[in-house]
Formats: structure tokens, sequence, C-alpha cells
């Protein structure tokens, strides 16, 4: 096993601005599944590392960062072939989690989190398929966004399940965190509140005790309104539909290379690789139903500038070396708060929210498609 690299780097590599705008000064890091010219993107495995060969030019997202004036300082860890919310790397170790130390700091974009926590970077890229960002930000203390589908091109990054796959990024403050978004977004983040608020108590019954204290008190300080709901929420149901549609979008695109490469993954990931191997059309077909389903009545709430508030996760981050079986457990609850955005493909950003359990824990914005600037410029407001 190579040494971690502790700081969240997986390779230090200065690039620099190609262009003035928005972002001049600032530094990011990018998750080593984006492609850099010259490079070959790792994506935490070393036999995929191993079978492909370097990129021949820069991703868009890439470009258009550098173009707006910011630097490149570094690729960032990432867990094996993004599939882990975790950040628990069998082959590179884990990255630190600087918000707080000797717990996992989340993944899979978990080198992206620790930088920027860290201060290494003002800023870092990350992607969210099953909550990828939402989860890092959370147990690191940042802000962190999980983008509308499609709403950021995905071009030579490395898929992972493509119905479910978006780009998003972390930032320690509001103002950073708005100035990358007004870039990749390709439109003005101003500070706004929302029109609406909505909270689904149900979502909140997911949450310890500690937890659900810290978020009801983040929500009191937002100085809204906020009226409740009912989602038709089935913590079941909907994290079922979602491992089963991943786990097969994910098999269609890697499972000739798994099959052929026969690469070694670290626990957890390869047991994910055998159930989606396993994943058959009669499940596909059952399950589909209840996404767009869920699509439908999430896309019917939030219209009209509507804004759901949730938690990001029930807890805060999870110790090193918890007990597999208790890890697991944890995972499929945060799959329950997580897989509401993937499955109807809708924007979330996650904002700090205090302590619980003396660990960040976040409190989440879930908008109505394509309200991404929308959705970064109200955490600006509640901020100020």
């Amino acid at each position: 096993m190579s040494a971690a690299p502790v700081e969240g780097f997986i390779e230090r590599l200065d690039r620099a601005p190609t262009g003035s705008g928005p972002l001049d000064g600032l530094s990011f890091g990018l998750k080593d599944l984006y492609d850099v010219a010259g490079r070959v993107a790792g994506c935490g495995n070393p036999d995929w590392r191993r079978t492909h060969g370097p990129a021949s030019s820069d991703c868009s997202v890439l470009a258009s960062l550098l173009d707006a004036g910011a630097r490149l300082t570094g690729i960032t860890h990432t867990d094996e072939l993004a599939y882990s919310l975790n950040g628990e790397n069998a082959h590179y170790g884990t990255p630190v989690n600087p918000s707080a130390p000797g717990r996992i700091p989340g993944g899979s974009s978990s080198g992206s989190a620790s930088v920027t926590a860290a201060g290494l970077v003002d800023f870092a890229i990350g992607s969210d398929t099953g909550g990828s960002v939402r989860i890092p930000a959370t147990y690191c203390g940042l802000y962190g966004i999980r983008t509308t589908f499609g709403a950021i091109a995905l071009d030579r990054c490395m898929p992972l399940a493509p119905s479910f796959d978006t780009c998003g990024w972390f930032a320690r403050d509001a103002e950073t965190f708005a100035k990358v978004g007004t870039v990749l977004l390709d439109q003005p983040v101003t500070p706004s509140r929302p029109r609406r608020l909505v909270a689904d108590p149900a979502l909140f019954a997911l949450c310890d005790p500690a937890t659900a204290g810290t978020l009801e008190r983040a929500v009191e300080a937002l100085d809204m309104p906020v009226e409740t709901v009912d989602i038709g929420f089935d913590a079941e149901s909907f994290k079922e539909a979602f491992r089963i549609l991943q786990a097969r979008e994910i098999w269609d695109v890697h499972g000739a290379w798994v099959t052929e490469v026969q690469p070694s993954f670290g626990p957890g990931v390869v047991d994910r690789f055998r159930m989606a191997a396993a994943i058959t059309d009669a499940e596909v077909a059952e399950m589909q139903p209840v996404r767009d389903a869920l699509r439908q009545r999430l896309t019917d709430l939030l219209a009209d500038g509507t804004v759901l508030v949730l938690p990001t996760a029930p807890g805060p981050a999870p110790v090193m070396n918890w007990d597999p079986a208790l890890l697991d457990a944890f995972r499929y609850r945060i799959i329950a708060l997580t897989c509401l955005a993937g499955h109807a493909g809708l924007p979330q950003v996650s904002m700090p929210a205090g302590l619980s359990d003396g660990a960040p824990v976040g409190l989440s914005l879930m908008g109505g498609a394509g309200t991404d600037a929308a959705l970064v410029g109200a955490a600006q407001a509640f901020v100020g």
C-alpha cells in the first residue's frame, strides 16, 4: 500500500491560469476522476491507472476554471472508481478530516474536501452521484453542492452511474462558493433568500438526537418561516431503488473492464461491484417507477422557487476504523437522504450547521431543476 496522502492530495500538479476573471488569485484541487492533458486519471485504483492511457486534453471543468483565473495546485484523492461514501481507500489510505481529526472525511470526493478544509486550496472540485460531495461537505464543515443533473458538462470525467452523475465543488466560505458557481454555472450568483422554505419531519427523524437538535437550531437561525410538508418519504423503498438502479448503471459502464482486468478492490467496494453484477432486469423494472414517482413529486413540490430544507446526513462523520457493520448501516441511512436529489436530478447545497458530538454537521437546501445559482445565493444570504 502506498502512504496515505495525508493532506488529501494524491499528486501535486501546478497549472497556471489561462485567463482572468472571477477566480483571479484562487487555487483549487481537482478530483482524480477528471482528465488533465498528459496525465492518467487514476480514479482511486492502481489497476485502473495501469490499464488506461494519459488524457489527450483537459476536461471542460478544468478549462473553465483556468480561464476564469484560478490556479490548479493538485489532484485530489478519491474512493475507488468513486463507489463509496467513506473516503477510505485500501490502496492509497484515508485523507485526514481537518475539521474532525480521528473521523473519516467522507467520500468519494474525500481529497477535495480534505484539502479545502485544511486551507491548502481555496476550493476544490468533486463529483456527486450518491452524495459524494454532499457527505464530505457535511463531515468536514464545508459548503458543497450537487448540481442539477446535466447543468455542468462531465466530458472527460470517469462516469460512474451516468443518469445520477453530477459535478460539484467545495469551499470554506459562502463568498468563494458563489464565485465558483458564477463560473461553472455560467450565470451570476447573488445573495437572495428563497421565496418559500418547506421541511418534512420524516427526514429529520433519521438523525441521531444530538444532530437533530443541532439542525433544529440551524433551521431557526435561518430566520424564515418553514412550512411542514409530507413528501411521502419511504426510506427503505427510496434507498433500495437507488441501490439497484445505480448499481445496474455502474455495471453497464464498468462491468466489462472489471470482468477482463479482475482489479484489486478494497473491502466494501469489492462487495458493491459483486452486488452490481447480480442486479436483474426484473429488479430494475420494479424500481424504476419508484424513481419516476419520486422525481415527479419533488418536481411538483419545488416549483416556483420553493426550497426543501433537510439534513445532509443523519449524523457527524464516523470515527476511523468504526465497526464495518455499523458503518454499512449508517451508509444506508445516509443514502435514504442523499438519494432524493439523485433520483430527481435536482440541485442540493450543504451548508455548515454547527457541531454534533464535537464534529461538523450540515444542513441542506434542495431546489427545483436549474435553481443551482439561487441555492448558492441563498447560502450566501443566510450567512449574511
